[in-house]
């Protein structure tokens, strides 16, 4: 009922407040000289209705939309499994048909059972600090869209081009359905340390926690950023791991905050001439096909003040560290000291060492890759022994400061080594038991012999070295060199000449890109440390027990290492029936 310039002044009002609405300002509107006082109360009434409605209609159109969304999304799944499932029964029925009997096969076992499990724990921020998250949210696989931006002058080469997520035109009621996990892990859910079981064995055992996504968050996806760095020597699968966990955080969690690269170790927490840098989705995307690590590295540089102090001033919530014992041993002070301060930050852990000598997982990441680069410089060894006469000896020099796990594994997967020198085995020159008249043996037989060994073998012929690194790490004696000398001069006295070629790939085997099963292990490794650390455990390292992936307190994964090969073990007791080489080891060892 209101007249013509009543209708236009409140057809401008309505353009006003729907566009402070949509751009979501405050704005105040002063209804002045268009109508009276009482026409004015009249006109504010029906726009305020008007708005409210208008929003209530908007609202509910959206969640209508996200429920036929959701319902279609149920609907394909639905529809795809069941075709999936009707062709394997079809299947299925052509070779035998269904067994409906599930009861357990075998015979039961009276004196073996496990009755005592202890839980390595891991510690909790709920015990500190109230959950972040907020109440009724539901974990689910979230998806996010990111735009490329250029990177600043200053960064480095292999940052010239990246790209970091614009959320500015970004609203909650436009996020995409998330993806419900296939299986969330519950309390106390844990993988059995002890599988090997004896008749009358104790009933005891230890048990770790079991890694994976939780259905309780301890942080809100939307406030949080995070900080990756990686620390000490170089491994195959540093990028592989840099960029999973980039992925997850952004990908899988739908983090709104940041992820933030740290320069150099752990004096890019502070140096300015490693500045950090942002770490998106475009900048990782191809990382994992080079070696090395695209955020650089370093030993040393540790300083708690000035890394709680950069994780204060960035609001980092989540700090990633990827190294070896030495380096665990560093973020559990960091963690100690986050608490300390009443900074709710979780502090997770990736195993790295190209020795595999961290204790209680299976294997470190980057092993079998470094194994399977060594085999070309075996290879070679191979070749410039049997072509050079007279008495052709090719000597290669492997990593493994303490244990000698990749010059085993190395000489097993070649099957052209015959004799392998490590850290944990006594290393005898001549005698019986003698490496040197096994060498001139073998030479005698075949025209050739091929040596493999751990840089840390031989201490207890040349002596240790007072000497360390930046790492604390004792430098080691030059036993590649002092065994082809020893070669050379053995033959001499044997009255005869040896041409003995000395091949050192240390460093190559260690930088070469990871191969497609640490690739895997990788993934999994960073996959499962974000679902630990967006579920609040802190304190913690993430690895590979009994084939099953555990979250394990730091503590307790640094008390035992580095680990070393077992002497009365398989994998010794295969060395020696490839390379027939003499056992040093004292049988009662």
């Amino acid at each position: 009922s209101l007249n013509r310039r009543e209708t236009e002044d409140s057809r401008q009002l309505i353009i006003r407040i729907t566009s402070s609405l949509i751009s979501r300002e405050s704005t105040t509107i002063t209804m002045t000289n268009c109508c009276s006082k009482q026409e004015t109360a009249s006109t504010a009434g029906i726009l305020l209705f008007t708005a409210i409605t208008g929003s209530a209609v908007y609202a509910s159109r959206l969640q209508a939309r996200e429920a036929v969304k959701r319902e279609k999304i149920k609907n394909a799944r639905n529809a795809a499994l069941n075709k999936l499932q009707n062709t394997q029964r079809a299947s299925l029925k052509e070779i035998s048909p269904l067994k409906k009997d599930k009861a357990p096969k075998g015979t039961l076992l009276n004196d073996i059972k496990i009755d005592e499990v202890y839980l390595w724990e891991v510690e909790h921020l709920s015990k500190q600090f109230q959950s972040e998250a907020p109440d009724g949210f539901v974990n689910l696989m979230q998806g996010t869209d990111y735009n490329s931006i250029s990177a600043p002058s200053t960064a480095p080469a292999f940052l010239r081009s990246f790209s970091s997520r614009d959320d500015s035109n970004h609203s909650d009621e436009e996020e995409k359905a998330g993806t419900s996990y296939n299986e969330l892990i519950e309390t106390n859910e844990c993988i059995l340390a002890d599988i090997v079981r004896k008749p009358g064995m104790h009933g005891r055992t230890k048990a770790f926690i079991r890694a994976g996504p939780r259905k309780i968050l301890h942080f809100d996806p939307k406030t949080v950023n995070a900080a990756i760095v990686t620390c000490g020597g170089l491994c195959p699968g540093l990028n592989n791991v840099i960029r999973e966990i980039t992925n997850s955080l952004i990908f899988m969690y739908g983090i709104k905050g940041k992820v933030y690269g740290i320069r150099g170790g752990y004096k890019g927490f502070y140096d300015p001439a490693y500045p950090p840098v942002e770490l998106t989705p475009e900048l990782v995307e191809d990382i994992h096909h080079i070696g090395g690590t695209v955020l650089s590295s370093s030993r040393g540089g540790f300083d708690l003040e000035k890394i709680l102090g950069f994780i204060e001033r960035m609001n980092i919530k989540q700090l990633y560290v990827i190294g070896g014992d030495g380096t665990h041993r560093g973020a559990f002070r960091i963690h100690e000291g986050c608490l300390e301060q009443g900074m709710n930050v979780a502090v997770a852990g990736i195993p790295k060492t190209i020795d595999n000598d961290v204790d209680h997982i299976d294997r470190s990441f980057g092993f079998q890759s470094a194994v399977e680069a060594a085999q070309d410089a075996i290879r070679c060894a191979k070749v410039e022994a049997s072509c050079n006469l007279p008495n052709g000896v090719g000597i290669v020099k492997l990593m493994g400061r303490s244990a000698g796990f990749i010059a085993a594994f190395a000489t097993l997967g070649s099957g052209d080594v015959d004799l392998c020198l490590v850290p944990e085995v006594p290393t005898v020159l001549e005698g019986e038991i003698g490496c040197l008249p096994h060498i001139y043996k073998r030479v005698k037989q075949k025209g050739y012999a091929v040596i493999v060994v751990a840089e840390g073998a031989g201490e207890e012929i040349l002596g240790t070295s007072s000497d360390t690194d930046a790492s604390g790490n004792k430098k080691l004696p030059p036993i590649g060199e002092f065994m082809k000398k020893a070669t050379e001069t053995y033959f001499e006295k044997m009255g005869e000449t040896a041409t003995v070629k000395y091949i050192d790939p240390s460093y190559m085997i260690r930088s070469v890109p990871a191969n497609a099963a640490d690739s895997l292990y990788c993934s999994q490794l960073a996959q499962n440390a974000v679902h630990g650390a967006m579920a609040g455990f802190t304190g913690f390292s993430v690895g590979l027990c009994k084939d099953k992936m555990v979250l394990l307190p730091i503590p307790n994964l640094v008390a035992t290492s580095p680990r070393m090969m077992r002497t009365n073990g398989r994998t010794w007791e295969r060395v020696l029936a490839t390379t027939r080489q003499p056992n040093t080891v004292p049988y009662d060892v």
